[in-house]
């Protein structure tokens, strides 16, 4: 007597959460690499001309670096909602956890690369002018925006599974 089990597609599910949970750390962390390595050139550019500058010019070194604990808590919040056993798991569950990830990786990853840009041309910028300096703080929140955008829309997509079916 053979006992065969009926493929449902939900098996696969997890991988596509788990997924998720990855490409929101990665792509965050990329955004947030780019956007350190670049405005930090400049730091170091402008440094040699106005060091006194040094510490004033640190801003979008650590706006950077904030994408990345954006991609960190939704990559938390979607594993620690992946539990197949305690709770029926669904595709449409891995597919809110894929597209949350998704969704805050990319955002972070594109305010990453703004804020290299602005921040590396800024910096250099405001070493000759200073009057430019509340100017490029302006352009790097409306930046760190972006990836606030994709936390928040991460945080409701990821909110949405467990709402499938009713177990």
């Amino acid at each position: 007597m053979s006992t065969m089990s009926t493929f449902s597609g939900d098996e696969t599910a997890p991988f596509f959460g788990f997924l998720g949970a990855a490409a929101a750390l990665v792509f965050s962390c990329m955004g947030a690499a780019y956007g350190t390595a670049k405005s930090g050139v400049g730091v170091a550019s402008m440094g040699v001309m106005r060091p006194e500058l040094v510490m004033k010019s640190i801003v979008p070194v650590v706006m950077a670096g904030v994408l990345g604990i954006y991609g960190l808590i939704i990559a938390v919040i979607i594993s620690t909602g992946i539990n197949p056993k305690a709770k029926s798991y669904y595709l449409f569950d891995g597919y809110a956890h894929l597209s949350s990830g998704l969704a805050c990786g990319l955002a972070g990853l594109s305010a990453g690369m703004a804020i290299g840009i602005v921040g590396d041309a800024g910096v250099r910028a405001n070493a000759q002018q200073p009057k430019l300096f509340v100017g490029m703080i302006l352009i790097l929140i409306f930046a760190e925006a972006l990836a606030l955008y994709g936390l928040i829309v991460g945080i409701i997509l990821s909110s949405r599974a467990g709402q499938s079916r009713a177990d």
